[in-house]
C-alpha cells in the first residue's frame, strides 16, 4: 500500500485517481505529476514500484503544498481576512455565503436549520 503525504492511496485504482485521495491534489495535477515523472496513468496503484512511490512522494513533498500545510493555510487566509474586517471577513465571521449568493431563501448550508419564529402569548385582548 502506498503512503504519501501521510494518505493511504487505494489498492486497486489506477495511480491518477489514487493521488487525488490527497487533499489539495485533483485530476489535472495528479496527470501532471505522472507526466513529469513518466508513469502511465493507467497503472493501478499496487503494480508501483518503491522506487515510482518514492519519486512521486519526493516530487509532491517539493512542489505541493498539501494535506495539513494546504488546511493551515487556508484557515490562515480566512482569519486573516476576518482580522482586516473586510467584506470577505465579515460574511465569514457571521457564518453567511461570502460570494455574493441570495440570503432572503436558500443559503441553509451557511446559516444552518431555521429557527422557528417565536409566536406572542398574549397578544390583543377583546373586552
Amino acid at each position: 500500500m502506498a503512503r504519501i503525504a501521510g494518505v493511504d492511496l487505494p489498492k486497486r485504482k489506477r495511480i491518477e485517481i489514487g493521488l487525488t485521495y490527497i487533499f489539495g491534489i485533483g485530476r489535472s495535477t495528479s496527470s501532471k505529476i505522472l507526466e513529469e515523472l513518466g508513469i502511465d496513468p493507467d497503472t493501478k496503484t499496487d503494480d508501483l514500484t518503491e522506487g515510482q512511490v518514492n519519486d512521486i512522494r519526493k516530487l509532491i513533498d517539493s512542489k505541493y503544498r498539501v494535506e495539513g500545510e494546504l488546511r493551515t493555510q487556508i484557515s490562515m487566509n480566512i482569519k486573516r481576512l476576518m482580522d482586516l474586517g473586510c467584506y470577505r471577513g465579515l460574511r465569514h465571521r457571521r457564518g453567511l455565503p461570502v460570494h455574493g449568493q441570495r440570503t432572503s431563501t436558500n443559503a441553509r448550508t451557511r446559516k444552518g436549520p431555521r429557527r422557528a419564529a417565536v409566536k406572542k402569548k398574549g397578544g390583543a385582548k377583546k373586552k
